[in-house]
């Protein structure tokens, strides 16, 4: 007997039941500047995305990585994509902080946990959704100003990222705080992050004398601000923010970035730092693995906030499964709340509290200042 049975409904029955099981999936959106001007940042970040696990408390989870190219401009586009198209549970977004304002918006109207990767000061509904990896420019600034005044210094002027996001919150934190350690912070000279020579502006500011500049930059424009200062004859103290210290800098800066003093987090030189601080052990598990995969001194700090990024979703997606299933609204807002909630979650740059007042959730713990000396940094102080 003849037989004609389709399998068509078969197919289509198969088909649902994967569709079902994707939806029980952890989907994580990543974000970064891989390529571009801001490589030497985003290029860490999207290396240390493989060295996360595939699965979490029985959970599969598919890891979606996009380059922007650092173009905010695309960045939009991409996490547009990766809210659409892929589903996305949480994002992990901006390697600058050009990148992260591009992503704010998208993931706060679609209610989407946000961990940005880059620095940025945010209210309102945007604030609500979004948890930032780099420290605070205020907490950072703090140890710029006293060591400057324990030097006796009593002007410093501003050259870097301006008129630009992470110049104008460094330019608003200096100005609110400078004078409260009897320093006058400014003249201020800018530059774009694609401009490749600031001799006019350091010629301005050796003119003027002050007693320390501050370069607010990032990557190889930081070295190249710092190399410029110094080739036009200038002897004062240069500081540099958490956005410049990565073996990139001291490569291209070579002798000229000598005794040049940062802030940064404690990834870097994470053997320097005391026993008992509680980014050492998770810092050489990072370094080691990090390096393991990628060459001996290849560590950079912006690849710890990638890092540091899936240290807190890790804590949080177990606490949110148990209140609802993966790929729903209910499940990205328990997400949401449960970052919020964990606590003493260690990471290669400090130790973090978040709460729904603060979206950050450092504390001291999260800066040392170095020093390059010999060509290398050097922790003076934790």
């Amino acid at each position: 007997m003849k037989r004609n049975l389709s399998i068509k409904p078969l197919v289509a029955a198969l088909a649902l039941i994967g569709t079902t099981a994707a939806l029980a999936d952890i989907n994580i959106g990543v974000n970064v500047s891989a390529t571009g001007p801001a490589a030497v940042l985003g290029g860490p970040q999207k290396n240390t995305t493989q060295l996360f696990p595939t699965s979490i408390a029985g959970e599969k989870i598919n890891w979606i990585v996009l380059d922007d190219a650092s173009d905010p401009t695309a960045t939009a586009k991409n996490v547009a994509k990766l809210i659409s198209e892929n589903k996305v549970d949480i994002l992990f977004s901006g390697t600058t902080t050009p990148g992260v304002m591009a992503t704010v918006g998208p993931a706060s109207d679609n209610k989407i946990p946000l961990i940005a990767l880059a620095p940025n000061r945010l209210d309102g509904e945007r604030f609500k959704w979004t948890f930032t990896m780099p420290q605070p420019i205020g907490l950072m600034a703090e140890p710029l100003l006293e060591h400057a005044k324990a030097k006796g210094y009593k002007t410093m002027a501003f050259l870097g990222y301006y008129p630009d996001a992470y110049g104008e919150v460094w330019k608003n934190a200096m100005e609110a705080n400078a004078a409260k350690y009897g320093i006058t912070f400014g003249p201020i000279e800018g530059f774009a992050r694609t401009d490749t020579s600031v001799t006019g502006q350091a010629v301005k500011l050796v003119s003027q004398k002050p007693d320390s500049v501050l370069i607010v930059a990032s990557g190889s424009p930081a070295a190249m601000a710092h190399s410029t200062l110094a080739e036009r004859g200038y002897k004062g103290q240069i500081y540099q923010t958490h956005g410049a210290p990565s073996p990139a800098f001291l490569k291209n800066g070579g002798k000229a970035v000598e005794n040049g003093i940062l802030v940064a987090g404690p990834v870097l030189e994470w053997e320097q730092l005391a026993d008992g601080h509680p980014s050492k052990k998770v810092g050489a598990e990072y370094a080691k693995a990090y390096e393991a995969k990628f060459g001996k001194e290849s560590l950079s700090s912006f690849g710890g906030h990638m890092w540091d990024a899936w240290a807190i979703a890790s804590r949080a997606i177990p606490v949110a499964l148990k209140k609802a299933k993966s790929g729903t609204p209910e499940f990205r807002a328990a997400l949401r709340d449960a970052i919020e909630s964990e606590r003493e979650i260690a990471g290669v740059h400090g130790v973090f509290n978040m709460s729904s007042t603060d979206h950050s959730g450092f504390d001291k713990r999260a800066r040392v200042l170095l020093q390059v000396q010999g060509g290398q940094f050097k922790v003076i102080a934790q």
